[in-house]
């Protein structure tokens, strides 16, 4: 069972997204999935202020992306993210991509984050008050709005 609920979003396909062969390049895919992470982890009360001032936060071990479909300007996008597991030291947090039109999913990811102490670089265990607020973090109707505001500003209202 996973560690949170899913956050979802929708997800829209700019010009500067679209490569020389007319679709969504793929290092838009990897840039759309740590955004929404670090929304994911602003809005569940950690956001990269508090982890700084904490002097522990998430380094990235491992990103895996699979690509199952093209994605170009004008197509209509959900964005899915959830974590998936909590250990010690490690969390996976999984995405989806969906193309809203089709309904079928175009790409999917997972990230395994290490928890680490900034001070000396090394990893440490992950806060059970971290596990617990996304636990406990629910979908609220204004999420979208956020989100939107999250993109423009890189912080939430």
């Amino acid at each position: 069972m996973a560690v949170s609920e899913v956050l979802e979003v929708k997800q829209e396909v700019s010009g500067k997204d679209i490569d020389s062969l007319g679709h969504v390049n793929n290092e838009v895919y990897l840039h759309w999935f740590m955004n929404v992470a670090s929304f994911h982890g602003t809005i569940a009360g950690w956001g990269i202020e508090k982890l700084i001032k904490g002097g522990a936060g998430w380094m990235v071990r491992e990103h895996h992306l699979k690509y199952l479909g093209q994605v170009r300007l004008g197509d209509k996008l959900k964005l899915r993210t959830w974590i998936e597991t909590a250990d010690k030291i490690t969390s996976e947090r999984r995405y989806e991509l969906v193309n809203t039109d089709t309904g079928k999913t175009v790409c999917e990811g997972k990230t395994l984050w290490v928890w680490v102490n900034f001070h000396t670089g090394r990893p440490s265990r992950i806060p059970q008050e971290l596990i617990d607020s996304f636990k406990a973090w629910k979908y609220t109707d204004d999420c979208e709005e956020r989100w939107q505001i999250f993109l423009v500003s890189g912080k939430i209202s």
